[in-house]
């Protein structure tokens, strides 16, 4: 979870821009004008997620709905195109799946929201749920299947990760269990594909998996994700989300973590939804 932070905080500066070379260290401005180590609605939504999921002792699409929407309205300048729409239907009356459905008929959903804020659902569950809850959460904003194929994919890496499996064991297990033969090509055969700077949640999941699948340490990872260009924040969320999962908080650069902002609150969080996560 802190990953998630770190790889949002790190990309958020450089969100839209043509990657021009490696993002090391944490800065500020950008086209949302976030001070060092500031977030976005990536870990926004995951802090929702998380916090649903730990009030509720599981998943509730009530609940998440509740918190995504408190988020967006105080800071909607954050949010992707999909989510966006979605929420201010809902607010303008919509039922959740009509609002969602209505949303995707308008502009299409294969937009990555779903993907960025769904970690927590790795932590929390083992391989017996993570994919159904993962696309659950998906489809409460994203009509499209594929994000949601994607969310699980990454989740189901994220659970067995935390779980005590390895990168190649973890990916091997998501891939025999995503249902999107779409997803299934792509994110099975990453190294077929070169990394794309895409808002589009199959190529942006792609682009986090390939250099975190790659990388010989969480900080090379984030570093390479954040620096594609594009939208960086997310792509660096998702690959961080791996990355956290696979080395640990520890791994993280301690330059990194002493700037990034409610890092409490995020260990506090992760601590609270491990303590009733399925083993």
């Amino acid at each position: 979870m802190v990953g998630v932070a770190i790889g949002d905080a790190l990309g958020a500066p450089f969100e839209g821009y043509p990657g021009d070379g490696l993002v090391t260290e944490m800065q500020g401005g950008g086209p949302h004008n976030r001070v060092k180590g500031g977030w976005t609605d990536d870990t926004l939504q995951m802090l929702a997620v998380a916090d649903s999921l730990i009030t509720c002792r599981g998943f509730s699409a009530e609940d998440q709905l509740t918190r995504m929407l408190a988020g967006y309205r105080r800071n909607p300048e954050f949010y992707g195109p999909t989510s966006s729409m979605v929420f201010d239907l809902i607010q303008a009356g919509r039922p959740p799946l009509q609002a969602a459905a209505e949303a995707g008929s308008r502009q299409g959903s294969r937009s990555n929201g779903a993907v960025m804020r769904g970690p927590p659902i790795g932590v929390m569950y083992s391989t017996r749920q993570v994919q159904e809850v993962s696309l659950l959460c998906a489809a409460l904003t994203h009509h499209d299947p594929v994000p949601g194929a994607c969310s699980a994919f990454v989740n189901q890496m994220i659970s067995d990760l935390c779980r005590g499996s390895d990168r190649r064991t973890a990916h091997r297990h998501a891939c025999t269990r995503c249902r999107e033969s779409e997803v299934a090509e792509i994110l099975g055969n990453y190294l077929d594909y070169q990394p794309e700077p895409a808002l589009d949640a199959l190529l942006s999941t792609h682009a986090a998996l390939r250099f975190f699948m790659e990388a010989e340490s969480c900080e090379e990872a984030i570093v390479h994700a954040v620096s594609i260009g594009g939208d960086t924040d997310t792509i660096g969320a998702i690959c961080g989300a791996l990355a956290g999962a696979c080395w640990g908080v520890t791994a993280i650069p301690v330059r990194w973590i002493s700037v990034l902002h409610g890092v409490n609150t995020l260990i506090r969080t992760a601590d609270q939804l491990a303590l009733i996560a399925e083993p």
